[in-house]
C-alpha cells in the first residue's frame, strides 16, 4: 500500500473557522514531531488545506489528496477538527518524520446524529476534578478526535473550599466547558438530577444555571440513580423545567431518562403512560444503568416521535449496568478484587458486542464516564457511532497512532486487546498475562519517553496490576496447600508460620514500581489512585491502589481461623481445624457450589431476568480476613435456579444455603422447590439453623439454612432446585447438598 510523505507540512486556510482548526492542527503536529507547521496562504506541497464547502450535514468532512496537497472541506469547525483528526488517526511519526499509511480520500458521514461522553466535574470520578480547564480544552479535541460531537457536564456545588483538587466551582466549570464546547461547536449537555425541593424552587435554581451556559442543547434529568419521584410526577416536573428552558435557550431540548428509582415498583408503567399523552415539552428520551425497560420494549413501547440515546456504563466493571463479561458476570473475584470496580479498563472487543446488541435502537449515544479509566472504550465507543462497519483492530490503531505515537501502532493494539484477554478465566490459570506485561515493560523499554504520555502510563500499570494478582495468587495458593498439609497432621503453628510467609523481591519491585506509576499519573493528569497519597474521594472510585493488596486468596482467612483456632483446646482446636479444612469439601455423591469459585456454567440452566451479583471483594472492610473468597460474590435476585444429577437414589438429602443475614420481617414467601415440590414455603429463609458453623465458618453478616430434600423429590439421581421471593429476592453466595 503506498504511503505518502508529509514531513515539515505546512497549513493553509481560507476563512477564519480555518485559521482556528489550523492552529488546532499545528498544536497537534507541534506536540508529535517538535516542529511547529508554517500557516501559508497558498498551498505547497506537503500541505493540509483547510476548505469550507457544503456538506450534508456539518459532521460531514470530505478529504482529498491531491499532490501531495490534503483538502480537508467542511461547513465549519467542528468537521475541519474532524478531517485533520482522520489524519492524525492514519500517520505514523517518527522524529520530525510525518508518514501518511494510504490515501484516505473521501467523504466521511456519521452513523448516528448524538455520540458523545459525560466528563462531569465534581468529587466523585477519578480525574476530572483536578483538571484545569486547558485539560478540558485538550480533552475534548481528543474525544472529537474519533467523532464525539457532545460533550455532557454536571451542575452542582462541589467545589475548591469543599475538595482539594478542584479549581474552580462545579457551576463555574460548566459555564466554562460550555462557551469552551461552543467554541469547537461541540453540543453542550448537563445530566441535571431533580432534586428534593419544590416545583417553584427547583425551577428557580435551574433558571440561573441555564442563564450562565452561553450554550446549552440538552438536559438530561435521570428518573432515578438519583431520584425518587413517582414515573407520573417525574415527566410533569420534566415538561415544567424544559419551558423554563427553551425561555432562555430556544433551541435547547429535553431528554429525561426512563431509569427507575428502586422504591417506585409501578414507575416504568406510570411514566410510559405519561409518555404517551405525546408532552411536546419532551424531546427524546435517554436509557441507562437502572433502567425501567429493556431497550427493545422501551423502543416498541415508547411513542415514535421520541427518540432515544444511549447512557452505557463504559467506566464500571463490578456492581454495574454492564460488568466483566456482561453476558455471564464470571469476571474471576481476584481480578475484581484487586482491579477493583474502577480501574483502567480497556474492554474494546466487549463494547463492540455491547453496541452492535443496542444500536439499532437509539439515535446515539453520550457515554457515562467517571474519570479517565475508561478512555480506550470512549474512543473505540464514539468510532463506533461514526463508523459503525470500522474493523475493531484499526479503531486501536488509529487509537495507537492518535495518542501513542511514539509507539510502534501495531504493538500498542495489540498490547490494548492482550489487557482485555487477561481478564478470562482465573489469573493463576493465565500465562497470557505474563506475556502482557512483558509486551507493555518492553515497549517502556524501547521507548521511554512513553513514560511522559499518560495514556501509555494507564496501560503500563494495569499490565503491572494484572501482573501482581496472577503471581500474588500463585505464591499464596502453593502457601495453602503446604499448610493444609500441615495441618492435616495437627500442626497449628506450623501452617501459620507457612502462611506468613514474605512475598520475594521481584515481587516487592514489581508492587514498587506500581506506587512509581501512580505517583507519575496522579502528576501528569491528577489521576487518583488511592486516598491518603493522591485524595481519591473512595475506594470504589478508581482507587487500585486500595484493593490491589486486599486478600485474593483464602491465606487471611486461613490465619484469621487459625489465631481463633489456638484460642481452644483439645478436642475442640482439633474438630475446628478438621471443620476447617472440610469446609468444601463432598462425597461424590454430593455437591459444594460457591457462585466465586464456580461460576454459573455448572449449574446446568441459566438464571431468569436481569440478576445483580453484589461483590464484596473489594470492600476493604468486608475483604478483611474475615470472609473465605467462597462467599465474595452475592447473587441478588428474586429466584436462583439449578439442574443437577448423581445424586443416590432412595437417600435423603440436605440443602444447606448460604445467605445475607435475615432483614426483613415482613417477607411471608421465601420459597424452596425440588422438583417442583414445595420443600420450604414461609418467612425470609426459614429452615434449620447452625449459628455454630455460621460464626466458625462463615463471613459476618451472613447465614446458612438447611432444609431437608426427601428422597422422593428426586428423579433418578436428579433434582432442579429453585429458591425465590417475589419482593426483596435472595441473596446467597454459596449451596450445599449433602446426605441427610
Amino acid at each position: 500500500m503506498k504511503n505518502y510523505d508529509f514531513s515539515c507540512l505546512s497549513v493553509c486556510f481560507d476563512d477564519e473557522a480555518g485559521k482556528k482548526a489550523a492552529e488546532l492542527f499545528a498544536d497537534e503536529i507541534t506536540a508529535r514531531t517538535g516542529e511547529r507547521p508554517k500557516l501559508l496562504k497558498e498551498p505547497a506541497p506537503p500541505c493540509v488545506r483547510f476548505v469550507k464547502g457544503k456538506q450534508k450535514n456539518k459532521d460531514t468532512f470530505t478529504l482529498k489528496l491531491d499532490g501531495g496537497v490534503l483538502v480537508i472541506t467542511g461547513e465549519g469547525i467542528r468537521s475541519f477538527i474532524y478531517g485533520y483528526s482522520y489524519f492524525l488517526r492514519k500517520t505514523e511519526y517518527s522524529g520530525r518524520k510525518i508518514t501518511l499509511i494510504r490515501d484516505i480520500s473521501g467523504e466521511y458521514s456519521p452513523d448516528k446524529r448524538i455520540r458523545g461522553h459525560q466528563l462531569g466535574y465534581r468529587n466523585k470520578n477519578n480525574t476530572y476534578d483536578a483538571w484545569s480547564i486547558e485539560d478540558y480544552r485538550q480533552y475534548y479535541l481528543d474525544i472529537m478526535m474519533f467523532g464525539s460531537n457532545m460533550v455532557e457536564h454536571i451542575p452542582g456545588d462541589d467545589g475548591p473550599e469543599k475538595f482539594k483538587h478542584m479549581k474552580y466551582e462545579q457551576n463555574k466549570l460548566c459555564f466554562m466547558g460550555s462557551a469552551l464546547a461552543d467554541e469547537f461547536d461541540l453540543d453542550f449537555s448537563v445530566w441535571y438530577p431533580n432534586d428534593e425541593e419544590s416545583l417553584e424552587d427547583s425551577l428557580a435554581e435551574r433558571r440561573e444555571f441555564f442563564k450562565g451556559c452561553p450554550r446549552l442543547d440538552t438536559v438530561f434529568p435521570p428518573g432515578g440513580d438519583p431520584g425518587d419521584y413517582p414515573g407520573d410526577e417525574f415527566v410533569e416536573r420534566c415538561i415544567a423545567i424544559s419551558r423554563e428552558l427553551k425561555k432562555i435557550h430556544p433551541n435547547a431540548q429535553m431528554w429525561p431518562s426512563a431509569q427507575k428509582p428502586h422504591s417506585q415498583i409501578s414507575w416504568g408503567q406510570d411514566f410510559m403512560e405519561k409518555m404517551k399523552m405525546l408532552p411536546d415539552e419532551i424531546d427524546g428520551i435517554i436509557t441507562g444503568p437502572n433502567r425501567a425497560f429493556d431497550i427493545d420494549e422501551l423502543r416498541r413501547l415508547l411513542p415514535s416521535k421520541y427518540p432515544i440515546r444511549l447512557y452505557p456504563d463504559i467506566t464500571h466493571n463490578v456492581r454495574c449496568e454492564y460488568p466483566v463479561h456482561f453476558d455471564r458476570d464470571d469476571w474471576h473475584y481476584a481480578l475484581a478484587t484487586g482491579i477493583g470496580r474502577e480501574t483502567i479498563n480497556p474492554r474494546p472487543v466487549e463494547f463492540r458486542e455491547i453496541h452492535r446488541l443496542t444500536r439499532r435502537y437509539a439515535d446515539g449515544s453520550v457515554s457515562y464516564s467517571d474519570g479517565s479509566n475508561d478512555d480506550v472504550n470512549k474512543m473505540v465507543w464514539g468510532d463506533m457511532d461514526f463508523f459503525p462497519e470500522t474493523p475493531l483492530y484499526e479503531t486501536l490503531l488509529d487509537y495507537a497512532r492518535a495518542f501513542l505515537w511514539e509507539l510502534p501502532a501495531a504493538k500498542a493494539a495489540d498490547g490494548i486487546l492482550a489487557l482485555e484477554r487477561n481478564w478470562i478465566g482465573d489469573p493463576s490459570e493465565n500465562p497470557s498475562i505474563e506475556d502482557t506485561y512483558l509486551l507493555w515493560k518492553g515497549l517502556s523499554d524501547d521507548c521511554p519517553n512513553a513514560l511522559s504520555n499518560w495514556r501509555f502510563c494507564q496501560l503500563l500499570f494495569r499490565a503491572e496490576c494484572d501482573l501482581i494478582i496472577r503471581r500474588r495468587m500463585i505464591f499464596e495458593n502453593n502457601l495453602l496447600f503446604e499448610a493444609r498439609r500441615i495441618l492435616s497432621c495437627g500442626g497449628a503453628e506450623d501452617a501459620v508460620a507457612v502462611l506468613e510467609t514474605e512475598f520475594d523481591a521481584e515481587y516487592k519491585e514489581l508492587r514498587a514500581h506500581v506506587d512509581m506509576l501512580a505517583q507519575r499519573l496522579f502528576e501528569l493528569i491528577g489521576m487518583q489512585l488511592d486516598m491518603e497519597r493522591y485524595g481519591a474521594s473512595g475506594w470504589e472510585r478508581g482507587a487500585t491502589l486500595e484493593s490491589i493488596d486486599l486478600p485474593l486468596t483464602d491465606r487471611a482467612w486461613y490465619l484469621n481461623r487459625l489465631n481463633h483456632a489456638m484460642s481452644l483446646e483439645e478436642p475442640e482446636r482439633g474438630k475446628f481445624i478438621d471443620g476447617l479444612l472440610n469446609r468444601n469439601k463432598v462425597a461424590s455423591d454430593e455437591y459444594y457450589f460457591s457462585l466465586a469459585e464456580h461460576g454459573f456454567g455448572v449449574l446446568g440452566e441459566p438464571q431468569q431476568g436481569d440478576f445483580y451479583i453484589d461483590f464484596q471483594g473489594d470492600r476493604v472492610s468486608v475483604n478483611n480476613g474475615s470472609i473465605p473468597m467462597s462467599q465474595l460474590k452475592l447473587f441478588d435476585h428474586h429466584s436462583f435456579r439449578c439442574k443437577l444429577g448423581g445424586f443416590t437414589i432412595g437417600v435423603d438429602y440436605k440443602l444447606r444455603v448460604s445467605y445475607r443475614k435475615a432483614k426483613y420481617d415482613f417477607v411471608k414467601k421465601h420459597t424452596v422447590t425440588a422438583n417442583g415440590k414445595t420443600i420450604y414455603s414461609g418467612k425470609q429463609y426459614g429452615g434449620e439453623k447452625n449459628k455454630k458453623f455460621d460464626s466458625d465458618y462463615l463471613a459476618p453478616d451472613t447465614e446458612t439454612a438447611t432444609y431437608l430434600l426427601p428422597a422422593d423429590v428426586f428423579e433418578n439421581g436428579c433434582v432442579e432446585i429453585v429458591i425465590s421471593e417475589p419482593t426483596v429476592g435472595i441473596m446467597m453466595s454459596e449451596f450445599w447438598i449433602i446426605k441427610a
